[in-house]
Parts: structure tokens; sequence; C-alpha cells
């Protein structure tokens, strides 16, 4: 079942997000404020839509969760060796607006059919982060100084959710995740969620648990 939003409530809310379709998919409508995604995100919901397609905002709330642990994340051999060769250096919050534009036109994702990454949701995201609830992990190139990989999402508590990635060179988005996991565990994260399953975030130590485990974790203080 997928639930209409009504926009004219007093409260801004979402209904039970166990009634949904098997994709997770429970409900249209309402906007991209900053107090509706951090309502969502709080309750491990997220937007997912095709902007040229939908007018409305699609909300998606899988009751198995695609996720990495800190202290589980896979380093394979190719990337300690990758790292050991120093040729890129990794930051937090160092571009954050640069990251998640490559994020939208990497691979030209934006002129895909299905494309989610419009202007409306780039803005709605660098209105969290500027809020301080949505952050970016960079990579650069030491030699060129340039941006040559990285991911950004929403941070909420502990946890990190993921919201997307890219890579200019190989393996950047890797060095990025690896570093996310590293500090997180050094500071107390307990977290990444991941969205979907992709062979690359299986490969590194992604895993699902169920939607009730998910909002244990999101509301451990």
């Amino acid at each position: 079942m997928i639930f209409q939003i009504d926009d004219t409530a007093d409260e801004i809310y979402f209904p039970d997000p166990h009634l949904g379709e098997s994709d997770g998919c429970f409900a249209v409508g309402g906007d991209l404020s900053i107090d509706r995604l951090l309502l969502a995100y709080s309750n491990g919901i997220f937007p997912w839509y095709s902007f040229r397609d939908q007018e409305e905002p699609l909300w998606f709330c899988p009751m198995k969760r695609f996720v990495i642990f800190p202290d589980e994340i896979h380093v394979s051999h190719s990337m300690r060796t990758l790292m050991n060769k120093n040729r890129y250096s990794v930051g937090i919050n160092e571009a954050f607006d640069q990251v998640i534009m490559e994020c939208a036109k990497s691979n030209h994702r934006n002129e895909e059919d299905g494309a989610w990454l419009g202007m409306d949701i780039i803005q709605a995201y660098t209105n969290l982060h500027e809020q301080g609830f949505a952050a970016s992990v960079e990579v650069w190139d030491k030699e060129t100084d340039e941006l040559v990989g990285g991911l950004y999402g929403v941070t909420i508590g502990k946890v990190f959710i993921g919201e997307s990635m890219f890579s200019k060179v190989p393996s950047a988005s890797k060095l990025a995740l690896i570093f996310l996991a590293r500090f997180m565990k050094e500071h107390g994260g307990r977290m990444i969620d991941c969205q979907l399953e992709t062979a690359h975030l299986k490969s590194m130590g992604g895993r699902y648990i169920s939607y009730e485990e998910y909002m244990k974790i999101m509301n451990d203080d």
C-alpha cells in the first residue's frame, strides 16, 4: 500500500512504513524540508524518485536494511596496496557542494532515465549540510589537488545514511568508505546505512539486518 501524505496537516508525519510495498515504497507527497527529512531519516525513511517523472517525492522504508558496521569494514589486499602508495588524501566536509554535484553527474547519471539527484534534492541535502545533518567525504589526488572521489550522506546521531558516491579514478569511492568507517569507529559511530545492496558494498562488509534492529541502533544514545 502506498499512502498519500496530507500536505495540509498541521503536523509533519509519515504513515506506518510496515504497511508499504515489498520494495519499501510506502508514501508519496509532502516536501523536502529540513524538518520532514530529519523526521524521515530518524525513522529509517528516505526519499527516492525520478525528478523528471515524479512531481511529488516517493518515500521508502525497506524492512530489510543493508548496512555496514564500522568495525566490520572489509579492506581487501588490493585496497591496502592502494592506500600504502599514499597517492590520495581523504577528508571530511571539505567540499560538500562539489561532492554532491559530482555524484549527480558522474558517468552522466543525471542524463539517465530515472535519475533522482535533481536540483531540488541537491538543494535539500545542501540545506541539511548547512544545519550539520549531512556530511561528505572527499578523496583528493595529492599530485594534482583534484577531487577524484567521494560520498555524501545524512548524519543522525551515531548513524550515517549514505546517499551517493562517485569515483573518477579506480577505487576512489572505496577509499572514501573505508575512511568513513574508520572515522566512525574512532568516534563512536554505530552504523552506515547503505540503502541498497550492490556487489561493491557487499564485498566491503555490507549485510542485511531487520528494520527493528536498525531502529534499535538508531535510537540507541
